[in-house]
């Protein structure tokens, strides 16, 4: 019986070794067993041919959604001894697709220029780098959330004017003997791995909250951040290189925009404070109460409605109260929010006060940063 046992077991990973998605004790396991058992090696055989034609025609890489989808089926079966929280699983998802997008880079790709963008006082911003630049930027603002954790920070004696992640980068980058170059993705990639490993093992991680320097963000929000952040880089170094990459899947992608969208209010009353957006007309609302509102319908993937509070960020947003309504998709949201589309060109669909519209475009814009 004992044997029987194993031999199920064993076979039941023959999907995820075929796609190289096992650990690397279980692929030893299996190949040891392949050796031993004709009908598994047949099986074997027939999986890995199989995966070679599941190649999309115009890429020479998987579909990196594949190695998503076989993984939960093979946890459906046998769910992980320690699951990654739900709020760590969009930026395990993203890092993983953009190490999948670097791994058959060559030099040439690595020093291809990027472009980052973001907006600054209501104008656009850039900055040159290549695409070694871009992973050294992620590595070293992805190090405040490992310095929140009690984990290396990636700038070690390097010392950054403020604990910004532009501030930081810019360190990182002038003490660099050379330019990056793709030496940067091993200590990207295994301290991505190091942050997801250590919120899925470590209890109550969730009250942790992790710094920006202006700001601070919860740990659970901070990892939406850096998974966004993932994403939106990808992109760009995908078309640095003219390579096609998609978005996160629905579920993924609906935390990101809810995470934009429940910052809204808060960017919006420091946007008035500071000048540049219009002020708060008739009364003060006090909080808790419903106050002017504007309806957010994102479509497609990842989409939903919300009602962002115009007034105060401790206003509740309030359908009855409604003065406004912007509908636009849920990827050129996220793009908006990271800088890459500009505010008066974003919104499909615009309905109600000319001036709240406005003020809620320019502000999603105005989260974006280097």
């Amino acid at each position: 019986m004992p044997l029987v046992r194993e031999h199920d077991v064993l076979k039941s990973l023959l999907g995820a070794w075929a796609l190289s998605a096992c650990a690397p004790a279980e692929g030893e396991a299996v190949e040891e067993h392949l050796g031993d058992c004709g009908p598994c090696a047949d099986e074997a055989l027939r999986l890995r041919e199989a995966v070679g034609l599941l190649h999309r025609p115009e890429s020479l890489d998987l579909d990196p959604g594949l190695r998503t989808r076989v993984l939960e089926s093979c946890l459906e079966r046998r769910p992980p001894r320690i699951p990654v929280p739900e709020w760590a699983a969009a930026y395990d998802a993203e890092t993983a697709r953009l190490d999948a997008l670097l791994q058959d880079f060559g030099d040439s790709e690595w020093h291809a220029p990027v472009r980052l963008r973001w907006y600054e006082a209501d104008e656009a911003s850039s900055r040159r780098t290549t695409v070694a630049g871009v992973i050294a930027h992620l590595l070293t603002v992805d190090g405040l959330v490992a310095v929140a954790l009690g984990l290396n920070d990636p700038l070690g004696e390097i010392t950054a004017a403020r604990p910004t992640p532009a501030d930081r980068t810019e360190a990182y980058w002038r003490a660099a003997r050379f330019p990056p170059t793709r030496s940067v993705r091993a200590p990207w990639r295994e301290q991505s791995h190091a942050l997801v490993r250590t919120v899925s093992f470590t209890g109550g991680t969730e009250r942790t909250t992790v710094p920006y320097g202006d700001f601070e963000l919860p740990l659970p929000d901070a990892l939406l951040d850096r998974a966004f952040e993932c994403w939106v880089h990808a992109e760009d170094i995908a078309e640095a290189v003219d390579y096609p990459y998609d978005p996160p899947s629905g579920r993924h992608l609906h935390r990101l925009v809810d995470l934009a969208a429940r910052l809204l209010p808060a960017v919006l009353e420091h946007r008035r404070l500071h000048g540049l957006a219009s002020p708060v007309e008739r009364r003060l609302v006090a909080a808790g109460e419903p106050g002017r509102s504007l309806r957010l319908e994102i479509e497609g993937s990842g989409g939903g409605e919300w009602l962002i509070p115009l007034d105060s960020p401790a206003a509740k947003g309030s359908a009855e109260h409604e003065v406004a309504h912007v509908a636009l998709d849920g990827a050129e949201f996220c793009r908006l929010a990271a800088g890459h589309v500009p505010p008066r060109e974003a919104a499909a669909g615009q309905e109600g006060d000319r001036t709240a519209i406005r003020d809620v475009l320019f502000a999603a814009a105005s989260m974006s940063r280097m």
